[in-house]
């Protein structure tokens, strides 16, 4: 299906998309606090800059966007337009996405990504569902955790 607006005002719209205070984030990092869970943003001094930093826990998340990261999903689809630019932009992401996880687990982080399906869209889960999956790691051991929806068990 092709693109209904230009080529340049697409550009000006995929470049307007912030990485940041996305709306899920927003979500975990309520949910989290009303849990009285503190945390510190978009932490720096670690590699990939995880979403949220736990330090009490040794412990990071990712709020992770499924197009930005390449999720198998209903939430996203390759783009018609430049399919290419997207396929190797995208794939870049997903590798660069490993090398972090890899490099903060040899730092003694445990990680944990939760995808924007588990919060939004038709395979979303329960608020209640996917922040206790998040406390209960949080308290525990394990060194990961991925967090998806529904279509996916949940976990």
């Amino acid at each position: 299906m092709p693109d209904i607006v230009s080529p340049q005002v697409r550009s000006r719209m995929m470049a307007g998309i912030g990485g940041k205070n996305t709306k899920p984030e927003l979500q975990v990092r309520k949910a989290l606090h009303s849990l009285g869970f503190r945390y510190s943003l978009h932490a720096k001094d670690l590699p990939g800059k995880p979403d949220l930093k736990l330090p009490k826990y040794n412990a990071v998340i990712f709020v992770n966007g499924c197009f930005w990261h390449g999720h198998d999903c209903h939430l996203f689809r390759l783009p018609g337009t430049r399919t290419e630019f997207w396929r190797a932009k995208i794939e870049g992401n997903r590798m660069r996405d490993a090398r972090t996880r890899t490099a903060l687990n040899n730092h003694g982080w445990r990680v944990l990504d939760i995808w924007e399906c588990a919060i939004k869209g038709k395979t979303s889960l329960e608020v209640a569902d996917w922040i206790r999956k998040i406390a209960e790691w949080l308290k525990g051991d394990n060194s990961r955790l991925e967090i998806r929806g529904n279509d996916y068990g949940g976990c």
